[in-house]
């Protein structure tokens, strides 16, 4: 790190020294304003570069609170919120647009970038690895929208859809130097060896899905490392191999936040030391792409959904609100949502990439019956009319815990099982017994505290 503007050695081994820890959420505004949250008494203070990010006065036990299984927050570092600022900077997010995150999971600037972009615009959410990638979709069906597809592809699979993305967010795995001060572990995986081989393997990254960009399209690339070799070495590699400019962000002098420039074309990175702003180490630059067209389309797409018939038309419509713009299809024997604007993009994705899913998955038919998804439970597209039961903390752990519940309602079907008004999943009241509908693969482990 010797060299690099902002470092300062003493003062970096001494925050990496302390006991310190920065705990922070960012709210879903689709489902909370902050102020309304109950637990608002551990809200610190907002972080100055995100629109609905706060500091914790104290670390509560994520796990064990059912308004994170419902979607209302997400756990997020904060320095790596500075993502909003990027995009707020250099794109009209009124528009729409089509948004690649490559790297996306765990999924938290997946649901950030999904906060952000118009209900009109697509956001691709991918990741390689499938055990990563399931991951991934369980926290992007959590926050609830109806215009975010999840994918599990190499980056190169990416190159058959060319010219098709005005966004795309690179958020490259790296040596993880930034996260030190937070998982100490750590720092037995580091070594000037790994840095190299991630520095290769984010070049490669970029390389491969490069193609997907479009003409003036916006490469953001991040890391969570403080290696030159995998932020400033990688602007410098990529301006000498591809066509683009580098893109300011403007960034106020309270912030501290370090704007760095790369030795060879002068490109800007911003980077975040946890002795200087609040938050860990992290590093973000944004590239504008100078060649390349417009998205030409894809010569033969195959469209592998079904359509409705009109009783399973029937059995959806009364499950969504009313005046959503949306079109219904069958995939095997799931009947999907999708914003009405987006049918044709989901069929160019499906020619090119495997899908894990796509829209907001409203349930199965079952004769007279429809058994709904859990996705569509805490959706934004649920009708609000729908019969939901309150549940004590305790009930709601239960529910979480896939255990049986007991109820003093009276009442049979379908309802929602929520708490403190916020969706939790669905429960179906049978005269002796309720079946709780949480997913198993979603249940809480661990023992309550």
């Amino acid at each position: 790190m010797s060299g690099i503007r902002g470092f300062d050695k003493k003062a970096l081994e001494a925050v990496h020294a302390s006991s310190e820890q920065i705990s922070s959420v960012r709210f879903n505004p689709a489902k909370i304003n902050p102020q309304a949250f109950p637990l608002k008494d551990i809200l610190a203070e907002p972080i100055a570069w995100s629109s609905s990010g706060y500091y914790l006065r104290e670390r509560p036990s994520f796990t064990f609170d059912p308004l994170f299984h419902a979607g209302v927050y997400y756990v997020q570092e904060a320095s790596s919120m500075f993502l909003e600022q990027v995009i707020r900077q250099t794109v009209d997010c009124l528009r729409p647009l089509r948004v690649l995150d490559l790297c996306a999971s765990p999924g938290g600037k997946s649901t950030l970038l999904q906060s952000l972009i118009s209900p009109d615009s697509l956001l691709v959410s991918n990741d390689a690895i499938k055990s990563r990638a399931a991951i991934l979709e369980e926290n992007t069906t959590k926050w609830g929208s109806a215009n975010t597809v999840v994918t599990n592809n190499d980056p190169s699979h990416f190159a058959r859809l060319e010219n098709y993305f005005d966004i795309m967010v690179v958020d490259a795995p790296c040596s993880g130097s930034g996260l030190f001060r937070r998982d100490p572990q750590a720092v037995n995986e580091w070594s000037e060896s790994n840095v190299q081989l991630c520095s290769q393997r984010q070049q490669r990254i970029i390389a491969d899905a490069w193609p997907a960009l479009r003409h003036n399209g916006l490469l953001i690339y991040a890391t969570c490392s403080y290696s030159k070799e995998e932020n400033e070495f990688i602007l410098d590699w990529l301006m000498e191999n591809f066509r683009a400019d580098t893109v300011k962000i403007e960034t106020p002098d309270e912030w501290n936040i370090t704007e760095t420039v790369s030795n060879i074309h002068s490109a800007y990175g911003y980077r975040f030391y946890p002795d200087k702003t609040k938050g860990e180490g992290f590093f973000i630059a944004a590239l504008q792409k100078k060649e390349g067209d417009a998205f030409a389309g894809i010569k033969t797409v195959k469209n592998t959904t079904a359509k409705l018939t009109r009783p399973e038309e029937a059995l959806v419509q009364p499950m969504v609100e009313d005046g959503t713009d949306l079109v219904f299809f069958k995939q095997k024997d799931n009947i999907i949502a999708l914003p009405a604007g987006l049918q044709n993009e989901i069929a160019v994705l499906q020619s090119a990439l495997y899908i894990k899913k796509a829209g907001v998955a409203m349930g199965k038919p079952a004769g007279k019956d429809l058994i709904p998804a859990h996705a569509l439970a805490v959706s934004t597209l649920v009708n609000q009319n729908i019969n939901c039961i309150e549940l004590t903390r305790h009930q709601a752990i239960q529910y979480l815990r896939k255990e049986d519940i007991q109820l003093q309602e009276a009442g049979r079907g379908w309802a929602l099982a929520v708490y403190q008004g916020y969706r939790l999943g669905w429960i179906k009241r049978l005269p002796n017994r309720v079946n709780n509908y949480y997913p198993k693969e979603w249940r809480i482990i661990k023992q309550p505290i």
